[in-house]
């Protein structure tokens, strides 16, 4: 099923202070209390703390822009100005930030701790890739990819319904691959 982000309405924020699109949940209808995981691009516009979600390991990616700086729990930095180079922190971590320039996009895994563990890869190799049991969405962050349900543009996003299925990354893409396994 391919998932266009443009079809996806934009939503506050846990805390209010910016948005969200949110473009798959598990388990499907879950709401912030009770999701296995989740997939979201946010609008970072201005220098607003991230929501708290304890209890939550969280991944996050620079799509566009200059990017920011988060402060963690008031010590330790990371300049997420780097596109495409996905960050893990903890979701009860206090987080602040600090804008390197304007307004900027990010893409967000969340995963439930203790249940479900899980990463984004990034694939940019040009021709044809497999998925495996672990991929659960697959995001076009750049250029079109071809799978079997049709074309992804940038921003959207394809959910497999088969553990090894095929995908064709043209010259020039950029896939965040979303990987999520239960803990055992």
């Amino acid at each position: 099923m391919i998932i266009r982000l443009a079809d996806r309405p934009p939503q506050p924020w846990k805390n209010g202070l910016g948005r969200t699109r949110e473009i798959a949940v598990q388990p499907s209808g879950a709401g912030m209390d009770d999701f296995l995981w989740r997939v979201s691009v946010a609008e970072v516009d201005s220098a607003a703390p991230f929501s708290s979600f304890p209890g939550i390991d969280r991944v996050i990616v620079l799509l566009d822009g200059d990017g920011f700086t988060m402060t963690l729990d008031g010590a330790r930095t990371h300049a997420l100005t780097t596109p495409f180079a996905p960050f893990a922190f903890p979701g009860e971590a206090r987080v602040d930030v600090t804008l390197a320039g304007g307004p900027t996009r990010d893409f967000n895994l969340m995963l439930r701790r203790g249940r479900v563990r899980g990463a984004v890869d990034v694939w940019q190799k040009a021709g044809t890739q497999m998925t495996d049991t672990a991929t659960m969405l697959v995001y076009c962050a750049r250029g079109a990819i071809d799978s079997v349900d049709g074309r992804l543009h940038a921003g959207d996003a394809w959910l497999p319904a088969s553990a090894a299925a095929t995908l064709d990354l043209q010259p020039g893409a950029l896939a965040l691959v979303v990987r999520v396994e239960a803990v055992t």
